[in-house]
């Protein structure tokens, strides 16, 4: 928190809408952090197929049934055509595959964790956007393509910081000599930073666990 006395004055109206804006950012990201597990069939093979044979059957379906009772265009036409694209469109659904390029470079590099690791700038080229395969050995900072940005190796990680800087929330990481630093920008700024250390400090031995840092208000 600041010390300059203009930016720490409140008002009742400002707390709740404040309050209101945490709540609304808590939910939304819970849910958006939550909902691919509600969709744990496209990451089963065997569910998958199931559901390319649920909907072959549903398309046949809505072909044969109509042809027993016509009774306008909707059952007599319409009911058939759709029956017969969700019939075809069972046939052409591609095998699922169980394994994508970023589970594949996770593996490859025995990275447990990945979580994003938001803009980082490796000395004075541009700043990319970066996400952090974490393991109990190394921590890998890798771009969209999944070229290393920066490795750090996870025993030798001495601090680390999450602070906010004007409309950004920081990440540092410091081992031996070396630091740096990962930006975070967005509604979910602070909640991606918090996210981002805890996955690493997760991953520390247990001899080497950091006990969380806070700056001082206004440094």
């Amino acid at each position: 928190m600041s010390t300059t006395p203009t930016t720490i004055v409140s008002t009742a109206e400002d707390n709740s809408l404040q309050r209101a804006r945490s709540l609304l950012g808590a939910a939304v990201f819970l849910l958006i952090h939550r909902f691919p597990r509600l969709l744990k069939f496209q990451s089963s093979e065997s569910s998958w197929t199931v559901f390319r044979i649920i909907l072959g059957c549903f398309g046949a379906a809505l072909v044969v049934l109509p042809l027993s009772f016509w009774i306008g265009w909707i059952t007599g036409i319409i009911a058939p055509l759709a029956g017969l694209c969700l019939f075809v469109a069972s046939i052409l659904l591609p095998p699922l595959e169980l394994e994508s390029e970023t589970d594949r470079k996770a593996r490859e590099l025995g990275a447990s964790t990945m979580v994003s690791g938001g803009q980082y700038q490796p000395g004075n080229a541009p700043a990319a956007q970066a996400r952090l395969f974490i393991s109990p050995a190394h921590i890998w900072a890798l771009d969209n393509h999944l070229d290393p940005l920066l490795v750090i190796p996870t025993p030798e990680v001495t601090a680390l910081l999450v602070t906010s800087f004007e409309d950004r929330w920081l990440l540092q990481v410091r081992w031996l000599e070396h630091k740096a630093e990962f930006s975070f920008d967005g509604i979910f700024a602070e909640r991606f930073a918090r996210l981002a250390e805890d996955s690493i400090r997760a991953s520390l031995p247990d001899s080497q666990q950091i006990l969380p840092k806070k700056r001082a208000a206004g440094v």
